[in-house]
């Protein structure tokens, strides 16, 4: 076997540690992590991994933070077999991590322009990297506007964060539940997001949107967001769609002739209107 052959294994993971543990509501947790045998490569925002903990499986998760940040950072909701896995990790803990793999938003190529970030549930941590990168080169964008949705106000997560981008110069932040979630102490807005969307009105004069969140989320969101005059090519969102592999090899994420993890995760409104309509 060549040396070239014995470097190239793109199923190994690099080995990483708990940095600290961050509980974020009661079934979502941040992990912060720090390098084990190596440091992971740099990342961009919109970017994933997968991660793994080893006898409980792999899963993908987005990177919950921003290169300019220097700290690798992921956010889930215990779910599935791997997540659950995930969950019980303790500081000090090593698990395993490949990628970074899939697209990012283009963030640098949107210089000058305003951004909307719309997001639902745990759809935030996708987001979160793009967020962190545009305050930390708040002088390279217009006003930003954070719209963030959940059912219920216990359901929040990253409220240290939201309380510091209020701060942010020309930084709109709103926050909204649905209609029966809120309770007596909630100052927020009262409402579905797409509801909410149309109702705080960010101009699409030189803007660009980032969305997710569930998929009905989106579904209404998009079409919100058109209605302000958001052409569809300057909507972006980021998908999932049953990844395994990461690289392109299992054929789970097809859609058509589109692999998401290697075509996306990143995808403007314009390229999934294109996509299959049984998608």
């Amino acid at each position: 076997m060549t040396a070239a052959r014995e470097r190239v294994n793109i199923y190994r993971p690099i080995l990483v540690r708990v940095a600290a543990v961050r509980e974020e509501s009661a079934d979502v947790r941040s992990l912060v992590i720090a390098g084990a045998d190596g440091e992971f490569p740099e990342w961009r925002p919109g970017q994933f991994a997968m991660y793994g903990v080893f006898g409980e499986g792999e899963c993908p998760l987005t990177i919950a933070s921003s290169p300019t940040r220097g700290k690798l950072v992921c956010t889930f909701r215990k779910a599935g077999r791997a997540t659950r896995a995930l969950f019980d990790l303790e500081v000090g803990d090593v698990f395993g991590i490949r990628g970074p793999y899939g697209n990012a938003f283009p963030l640098d190529e949107w210089q000058g322009r305003d951004v909307v970030f719309v997001a639902g549930g745990i759809g935030l941590p996708a987001l979160r990297s793009s967020i962190e990168y545009v305050l930390d080169k708040r002088s390279d964008y217009g006003t930003v506007t954070i719209l963030y949705g959940v059912k219920q106000p216990r359901e929040l997560i990253y409220r240290e964060e939201i309380d510091q981008w209020r701060c942010a110069p020309s930084t709109r932040v709103v926050l909204t539940v649905d209609p029966g979630g809120e309770t007596p102490e909630w100052k927020g807005e009262i409402g579905l997001v797409p509801a909410v969307l149309e109702k705080i009105v960010p101009s699409a004069a030189n803007a660009v949107a980032l969305v997710c969140g569930p998929p009905i989320m989106i579904k209404f969101a998009i079409p919100a967001l058109r209605g302000l005059g958001f052409a569809l090519e300057n909507v972006y969102t980021t998908l999932e769609n049953r990844m395994k592999c990461g690289v392109g090899k299992c054929g789970r994420c097809n859609v058509g002739g589109i692999y998401v993890c290697k075509c996306g995760p990143v995808f403007s409104a314009a390229e999934i209107s294109r996509m299959p309509d049984d998608f």
